[in-house]
Parts: C-alpha cells; structure tokens; sequence
C-alpha cells in the first residue's frame, strides 16, 4: 500500500495502516516536488514502482506526478482517491478519473464528483489519530482563555463569528494567513501542530469550529477534521451545525452543534460559566471518537471497498 500527500493526514493513515496489520509507506509528492522541482516525479516515480505496493491511496497532490506517470503506476493496482478539501484544487478531478474509486470526505459531494465524470465516489470523513491525538499532559497559562478557534484566517465567511464571540468572552484565535482579518479578532499565534495544538485545546473551556466557505453551511454530515482533533484532545467541541451531522456526535451528549452565531455565542457563554460541564462534555466526546471515529475505522472501510452510511434522515 501507498499514499500520496503532504496533507498531515498522511501519516495518520499510513500509521493506522501498521495497526490493521497493513504495510504501508508514504511518498509525499508535494514536499518533494518543492525541493527537486520538475526532477522530483520521475524519482518519486521509480521509487514507487520498486516499493511494487499492492493499493495505491492518492490524495490530490499524486497529479503533481504527471498524469500518464500516475496512470502507469495505477495499472494493475487497486487505487483510491481520498479528498480532504471542501473546495476543488487543481489536478483533483484528474486523480479521482484515474482511480478505482474516490473517497470525499464531504457527503455533498459525492454527487458532484459523479457528475464531473468520477464512476465511483463513496463518503468517509476524517478521524481520529489515537497515536497524536491526545490530551495535553500541561498546560501553559498564557493560553489559558474561555474559548479558542485554530484555524487560517484567509476565509472572511468565518470572521463574523468569531468576532460576536470575541465580543462575549476570552477569545483566542491561532493559525496562519490572519493579516487581513478585522482588528478585533484576537490572533494569540501563528500556525498550530502536534503538541501545541492539544496545549491550546487543553487551555481553552472550548474550542471552535467555523466553517470556511459558505457552501459548507449547507453540507451533510460533514465536519471538519479540526472536529476529530479537537474531541480527541479532549476540548469541548462547538461546532457549525449541518444536516444530518447527528449521525457523527451527537448535540450536548459529545460535543455542541450551532445553527447560527446568536446560538453559538450563548451555547459558549454558558459552557464558559460552566467548565465542569464542559469538561464533562469533553471526555464524552473524547470516549466516542475514539470508541466510533478513528482513522483505523475509517481505512479498514476503505480498503474493503465500503463507506460510512449517510444519515437516513437527510
């Protein structure tokens, strides 16, 4: 088995792979192509043909291989496509043409794809790492604040939200690309990994979740993974509600779902009056992600061809 990406998820994948017994190995085209430039994908190339895997798992940067390159490693081999993005990039539609089957991690798009000229394309979600995934064992008291958002700021449709909450309570907001964002959204730092990223959960009473784009308020049971991350690091998860996103946590049992940034500010006001509910709330969650929702689950549907169910209520 192979994967392809420099998406951070990679390595979950290939780490929940070890887990399932599977071999597994991962090429990181992206990287590699920003070093080496036009020399990486002839390399990348060959190294992959003498790995000689079984299934090949792309994720949209394998198009930065060249696409009669990615066709001739593909042939013969089984092959999927998993897209994490919620918006198209370049090369994905080729990928996914060029796999057996594609894997969205957005159920709204699944009819998209199909209609693009996809054969196959089937609904996972991302998961949870329980290898990195993990409640902070300190926390650093600068961080400490009611709620906390982490995420890229390059997205205006997810300024007004966080500004009427940091007009209500302690907010902190972290990530990268947040220069031209409104002055009163309070940026604490710049990009957020591994171990600083469940710091941050750990300091916050609650952590945020905002959509980027305005056609994710209108998704189906769809999350992002900042959600899986955030319930595994054990934080108290408030989040952007979507049809049918019961099927994934359920509201006040593992986490908060809002429909609108009046509800999001109570539903953060009162968990921030409260913090032992919502510390509560958060080993909840934090039990059924890692119960229903890690990356083992997701790629042992994958690898048998299967997907999750979308909820028979949408």
């Amino acid at each position: 088995m192979g994967a392809w990406a420099p998406h951070r998820s990679e390595d979950a994948i290939a780490r929940a792979a070890r887990r399932l017994g599977v071999e597994a190995r991962c090429f990181d085209v992206l990287r590699r192509t920003r070093q080496f430039g036009p020399l990486a994908a002839p390399v990348l190339a060959r190294a992959i043909s003498r790995y000689d895997p079984d299934f090949i798992l792309c994720t949209r940067h394998a198009w930065r291989l060249g696409l009669p390159r990615l066709q001739a490693l593909l042939r013969g081999r089984r092959s999927a496509l998993w897209y994490f993005d919620a918006i198209e990039h370049e090369g994905s539609l080729a990928v996914g043409q060029a796999c057996d089957a594609m894997y969205t991690t957005y159920a709204g798009q699944v009819a998209l794809w199909r209609a693009r000229g996809v054969p196959t394309v089937r609904f996972l979600p991302q998961g949870v790492d329980p290898d990195v995934d993990r409640p902070a064992t300190a926390i650093r008291e600068p961080d400490r604040c009611d709620a906390s958002f982490i995420g890229s700021g390059q997205y205006p449709h997810r300024w007004p939200l966080l500004q009427a909450v940091a007009h209500a309570v302690t907010l902190k907001v972290w990530g990268p690309y947040w220069d031209a964002a409104p002055s009163d959204i309070p940026v604490a730092g710049g990009r957020i990994v591994g171990e600083r990223f469940a710091e941050v959960v750990a300091a916050s009473i609650v952590s945020l979740g905002a959509n980027a784009v305005a056609a994710q308020d209108d998704e189906i049971a769809s999350a992002s993974n900042r959600m899986w991350k955030i319930l595994a690091c054990g934080g108290a998860y408030v989040g952007p509600h979507v049809r049918g996103i019961e099927a994934l946590a359920a509201d006040g049992e593992h986490c908060r779902w809002y429909r609108t940034t009046e509800e999001c500010v109570a539903i953060v006001r009162a968990l921030a009056a409260d913090p032992a509910a919502a510390r509560a709330m958060a080993e909840r969650g934090r039990a059924h992600a890692l119960a229903h929702h890690t990356y083992d689950a997701r790629l042992r549907l994958l690898l048998e061809d299967q997907e999750m169910p979308l909820p028979t209520s949408v």
